[in-house]
C-alpha cells in the first residue's frame, strides 16, 4: 500500500453457553471484528464488537471500503486516515457497521502508534498508569439460574466476593413489579455498601412509561438510591431522555449507541444526560472517543464508558472526568471477548480497580488457537 500499512482483518463468533438475554433481545452469541494494521513489521490491534451477528459485514466494510481511504494517506497522520474513513463512508452511511468498522481499524492504528513509540496508550495519550476504578455488570435474564430476585442477589454477592461495591444489573425485560422485586434483593444484597445502576437497554416505549418504571425502581432502592438509570428509551429519544431527566430524582446515562462528537454534542446541549457512555468501538475509535470526552470536560458531563475495558481504562486515564469503567468477570460468559485474548494480558483488576497494562499500546494479545476455532468467513 502507498501508505507503508498493510491491513488485515478477521471476525469471530463466540458463542454463550446459556441462554442469556436483555429487555430488547436473546442473545446467543458475540461477533467481534479485529483488524490488524502491520507497519515497517510491528503490528497494532483493534476491534469492535458487531452484535450477535454482523461480523462479516463490518468486516466487509474494513475490506471493501476503508482499505481504499487508507491507501494514499501519510501512515504517521492517525487523525487524517480517521477523516479520509470517514468521507469514504459518506454514500454508504456514516452510521452503524461503517462506524463501527472505522472503530476497529483507528483503535489499531493507536495501538500501533503505542507500540512504536513503546508506550502503553494511557501513556502515550498523556494519562497515567494508575489503576482504574470499575464497576461489575451483569444481572442479565438468565431462566435457568432461579427465581429473578434469588439470582441477582446472588450475583452481587458474587461481585462483593471478587471485591466490586458498585454494580449494574438489566431492568425492562419483566413488568415493572418484576424487576423492582430484584432492584431490591440487589439493594439488600449490597449490605449498604456501594453503588447500583440500572441499564433497561432502551425497553420503554415513551416518557410516561420509563418515568412509571423510574419511580418504581427508586421506591425499591430505599434511601441507598440509584446511582444511573441507563437507556431507558430509545437512543434516538434525545429529546424523551432530557425530559425524563427532568421528571425523575436517579441521574440518566446514556451514549452507547450514539456515533461520532456529532451525536454527542447533540444529547450534551440538549441535556439529555447526567452521564455520558461512549463506546470507543461504536463511535469511531479513540480518535473520536478522546473528542467526545474533551467535549465532556469542557460542560462537566461525567463519562462512563461501555464495554470494551480493555482499551477503556487507557482512554479513561487520559481524561478527567471518567466516572468509572465498565467490567465483566469472563467466567460470567455474557461479555465474552477476553475468551480469545490470552489469559497473561488479560485485565487484571483487585479491590474493585481495574490495573492498567504496562505493555505498549493496549497490551493484549490473541490466542490463535481459539481465534482459529471461533473465527467466521469474511
Amino acid at each position: 500500500m502507498k501508505s507503508g500499512l498493510s491491513v488485515t482483518v478477521r471476525a469471530v463468533s463466540i458463542p454463550l453457553a446459556r441462554a442469556t438475554r436483555i429487555s430488547t433481545r436473546v442473545l446467543g452469541a458475540r461477533d467481534f471484528v479485529l483488524v490488524s494494521v502491520k507497519r515497517d513489521g510491528v503490528v497494532g490491534t483493534g476491534y469492535t464488537y458487531a452484535g450477535t451477528s454482523g461480523g462479516s459485514v463490518v468486516a466487509g466494510m474494513v475490506r471493501d471500503v476503508l482499505v481504499t481511504a487508507i491507501d494514499s494517506c501519510d501512515p504517521d497522520d492517525i487523525v487524517g486516515i480517521w477523516e479520509a474513513m470517514f468521507q469514504e463512508s459518506l454514500l454508504i452511511g456514516r452510521r452503524g457497521a461503517a462506524l463501527r468498522a472505522m472503530s476497529a481499524v483507528d483503535m489499531a492504528l493507536w495501538d500501533l502508534a503505542g507500540k512504536r513509540a513503546g508506550l502503553p496508550l494511557a501513556v502515550l495519550l498523556g494519562g497515567s498508569l494508575q489503576p482504574i476504578t470499575a464497576y461489575a455488570s451483569g444481572g442479565y435474564y438468565r431462566p435457568d439460574d432461579g427465581e429473578w430476585a434469588d439470582a441477582v442477589a446472588r450475583e452481587i454477592e458474587g461481585n462483593r466476593a471478587a471485591g466490586f461495591t458498585d454494580h449494574k444489573i438489566k431492568v425492562g425485560g419483566l413488568s415493572v413489579a418484576d424487576d423492582a422485586r430484584r432492584v431490591a434483593a440487589a439493594i439488600a444484597a449490597m449490605e449498604g455498601e456501594g453503588r447500583l445502576a440500572l441499564d433497561a437497554n432502551n425497553a420503554y416505549l415513551s416518557v410516561a412509561e420509563a418515568s412509571k418504571a423510574a419511580a418504581a425502581f427508586e421506591r425499591a432502592a430505599g434511601d441507598t438510591g440509584l446511582w444511573w438509570f441507563e437507556e431507558p428509551l430509545s437512543p434516538e429519544d434525545v429529546s424523551g431522555h432530557a425530559r425524563l431527566r427532568d421528571r425523575i430524582e436517579t441521574p440518566i446515562a446514556t451514549g452507547e449507541i450514539a456515533q461520532t462528537r456529532h451525536e454527542f454534542r447533540t444529547i450534551i446541549e440538549r441535556g439529555a444526560a447526567d452521564i455520558i457512555q461512549p463506546d470507543a468501538g461504536v463511535l469511531g475509535g479513540v480518535t473520536e472517543y478522546m473528542r467526545v470526552v474533551r467535549t465532556a470536560e469542557s460542560f462537566g458531563v461525567q463519562v462512563a464508558p461501555h464495554w470494551h475495558a480493555n482499551v477503556h481504562v487507557h482512554l479513561a486515564a487520559a481524561s478527567t472526568t471518567g466516572l468509572t469503567v465498565e467490567h465483566f468477570e469472563l467466567n460470567k460468559d455474557i461479555y465474552n471477548f477476553e475468551r480469545i485474548v490470552t489469559p497473561e494480558t488479560r485485565l487484571a483488576y483487585s479491590g474493585g480497580l481495574l490495573t492498567i497494562p504496562d505493555r505498549p499500546g493496549i497490551g493484549i494479545e490473541f490466542d490463535e488457537k481459539t481465534l482459529s476455532e471461533l473465527e467466521v468467513a469474511v
